[in-house]
């Protein structure tokens, strides 16, 4: 559910009903920056920060983010830098700290499960906050946006605070180039600690052919597959073979997209089915095909305990009621190059007239590409940044097409959006799956506003 719709608050609430609560990984390092620079009005950080086992590290956190009572409205938000292959310190530390603070806050006061959901589009940050989510505690990890294959062993070594790395996706590379980043659990936040427990690893996929590879390719055990149809929220997968567009300008999809579930679960693991599942037909539909379980964010992201803006919410739900909602698979709005559902939103970066009005920019870079230059060095470059910039980099101008700031857009969505010098504030850009038209029984059920606890009434059929 983008960057922090599912927050700790909702993790926490899904797994004290006995369901996988799963928090968001995305951009935490961020997200954890801002509400500190916001003051912790209700101290949560802090009370998270506070139990992290190095305190001098937490401690320094705290000084160098939180602003006591916060800052003022238009003030910017302090940036922090955009991850390199080779970060600092500092940049793996904060990311550490901040998968622990909303892995330990899920956690708090139950005996639950917690997840926690990366993208393998999103690689530069992942070892750190692979490891900061393992320090808390998190039972599950799931990773979709490309093939996780080395994520499995990197979770093995983890529990024994041995240094991981993982190969970097980059772009023009050659045969003989082999890209790594390192992260090393000592030589960043220090050593002496007791071993982890390994989280079980869910793959998020969209082919069995996938699902194939990584069971017997994975560099370690995968656990499970969350198998994601194209009307899921966020990025889809793309269309196999040519890409076609609907007379509304939506990727087309056919039987070839169709999974072959006979073929996945003849691997013998668990999997569950995401997309178009989030009512309770469609449970019983899941759980007949073989399935043990569904993933749903549209439904969740509606309740009380999501951190979409109470706002927000309500401007969905009074959709719902008027049969006005809309969702749009926008094939380029994404600077990753997969589809991105977006839920037409007045006033959000989905308008034309708001996404031409804003100025380029590109300061945050969790989905920037890393490219690389002639001589053999890396350099990051992303379609939405400023298209004279992009440019000079190598890209071409008609990739700049239609780019969405995503990395701003869903930052804005939970409320902590950047205040520019210039006094323009990021809009949103939000995501929805194409189930966001079936919530109306659960609206009619529940009112304007529902909980955690009612989603999963309603999706069990004890509502």
């Amino acid at each position: 559910m983008g960057a922090g719709v599912s927050n700790w608050f909702l993790a926490r609430a899904v797994a004290e009903t006995g369901q996988l609560g799963v928090v968001s990984g995305t951009a935490l390092d961020v997200i954890l920056a801002r509400r500190l620079q916001d003051g912790d009005p209700d101290g949560h950080m802090r009370r998270a920060l506070s139990c992290f086992p190095v305190p001098s590290l937490a401690q320094r956190i705290v000084e160098e983010h939180c602003i006591p009572g916060g800052r003022a409205a238009s003030q910017p938000f302090r940036r922090i830098p955009a991850y390199a292959a080779e970060p600092s310190v500092e940049s793996q530390q904060l990311t550490v700290v901040a998968n622990f603070v909303e892995v330990f806050l899920a956690k708090e006061g139950h005996d639950g499960v917690v997840g926690i959901n990366y993208l393998e589009k999103i690689q530069m940050p992942n070892l750190a906050s692979l490891y900061g989510a393992m320090l808390a505690g998190v039972d599950y990890v799931c990773m979709g946006a490309g093939v996780p294959r080395e994520i499995p062993g990197i979770l093995d070594r983890y529990t024994q605070h041995q240094p991981a790395s993982l190969r970097l996706l980059v772009e023009g590379a050659t045969g003989d180039d082999d890209y790594r980043m390192t992260f090393d659990p000592t030589e960043v936040i220090g050593g002496g600690l007791p071993p982890l427990p390994r989280p079980l690893f869910l793959a998020i996929i969209a082919s069995a052919v996938l699902a194939q590879t990584l069971a017997k390719k994975a560099t370690g055990k995968v656990d499970g597959f969350v198998i994601e149809g194209p009307t899921a929220g966020g990025h889809n997968a793309p269309p196999r073979g040519l890409l076609q567009l609907s007379d509304s300008g939506e990727p087309i999809y056919g039987p070839k997209d169709d999974v072959d579930l006979k073929k996945i679960a003849a691997l013998g693991v668990p999997f569950w089915l995401a997309g178009g599942y989030g009512e309770p037909p469609g449970l019983e539909k899941a759980l007949a095909l073989g399935a043990v379980g569904i993933q749903v964010g549209t439904a969740f992201a509606l309740c009380r305990e999501s951190a979409l803006t109470p706002e927000t919410k309500q401007t969905l739900i009074g959709a719902l009621r008027n049969g006005e909602s809309e969702v749009f698979t926008d094939p380029v709005a994404s600077p990753t190059g997969f589809p991105f559902k977006v839920a037409r939103l007045e006033g959000s970066l989905s308008e034309r007239e708001v996404y031409e009005n804003r100025k380029r920019v590109c300061d945050l870079g969790y989905l920037r590409h890393v490219y690389r230059k002639p001589e053999g060095s890396l350099g990051y470059r992303c379609p939405a940044e400023p298209v004279n910039a992009y440019e000079r980099k190598g890209g071409k101008a008609e990739q700049t097409l239609g780019r969405k700031c995503l990395c701003n857009g869903l930052l804005a969505n939970i409320g902590i959006p950047q205040c520019h010098a210039s006094g323009y504030v990021e809009k949103m850009l939000l995501t929805a799956g194409d189930d966001l038209k079936k919530l109306s029984p659960l609206v009619e059920q529940s009112g304007d506003s529902y909980s955690a606890r009612d989603v999963v009434k309603y999706l069990l059929g004890s509502g």
